[in-house]
């Protein structure tokens, strides 16, 4: 793995850093390797039961697509130089979204293009105060991908998405947070205490009911309600042979704080 991107398992935490601060964490190809492979390891492992995506530095949690690299690509006549959405940014969005395990992202300064799309992918946000996002895919004639024309017509309605689609701007901390876009708005200085707390509790936490909640929200945004409600039967069947269930049973009756085993 590049050290472009760095990666660290810890009592159940993964945390997966884009590390080109001097670039804003722009994506340039060994990036995008890298960052996928990371993604992919964390959701498929058993041992991870929670992910924190952050960035270096301070200026950016990521700018997107790396444009220096890119325009080069496009001087070479590249007939590859779009396949950078198959190949690397829809496993990313996909490992994300469909790990069966919470995912944080800690968002330090900007996020644009792919990188406001990779944050959107996170189940959860927690933001600096002077961090900010911008779609910018229209700004640079292109249309959106890593998954915001999904994710984003859901967080905060398709109306106020095409408006940041149509019309690429910075959207600060305070605002992101009142459309719910941010969970959480923090203190910059303080940013990956904050993050790192959330995620460790989560990581303490009942992962098979986690994952059962990522799948059911996704699922009841797509199908009807009896369809969801069908789904919440076999979620709930599943959440409820848990061992971590049966703990948090036990320790209710008992009145004390249940310890997780994420199985």
């Amino acid at each position: 793995m590049a050290d472009t991107v760095l990666y660290e398992v810890s009592d159940g935490l993964a945390t997966i850093t884009l590390n080109r601060p001097e670039a804003m964490n722009a994506l340039n190809i060994a990036t995008k390797v890298a960052l996928r492979e990371a993604v992919e390891s964390a959701a498929a492992d058993d041992a991870v039961r929670a992910v924190l995506l952050t960035a270096a530095g301070e200026r950016a949690f990521c700018v997107g697509q790396d444009l220096k690299e890119h325009i080069g690509l496009l001087a070479e006549g590249s007939g590859k130089v779009m396949s950078t959405v198959k190949e690397h940014y829809n496993p990313v969005v996909r490992a994300l979204t469909e790990a069966p395990k919470p995912v944080v992202a800690a968002v330090n300064g900007v996020a644009a293009g792919a990188g406001f799309g990779f944050a959107l992918a996170a189940d959860y946000r927690v933001v600096a105060d002077t961090a900010s996002f911008n779609t910018s895919f229209a700004g640079v004639a292109l249309t959106a991908d890593s998954g915001v024309s999904w994710t984003l017509p859901r967080v905060i309605g398709p109306g106020r998405a095409t408006d940041l689609l149509l019309f690429p701007r910075n959207l600060k901390a305070q605002e992101a947070y009142e459309l719910g876009i941010a969970n959480r708005v923090v203190p910059a200085e303080s940013l990956r205490a904050e993050a790192e707390k959330v995620a460790r509790a989560l990581a303490d936490g009942p992962t098979v009911a986690y994952a059962a909640l990522k799948e059911a929200v996704a699922y009841g945004l797509s199908h009807s309600l009896s369809e969801t409600l069908d789904k919440e039967d076999e979620l709930q069947t599943r959440a409820g042979a848990s061992e971590d269930h049966r703990i948090a049973v036990q320790a209710f009756v008992n009145k004390e704080k249940p310890k997780y085993l994420g199985r």
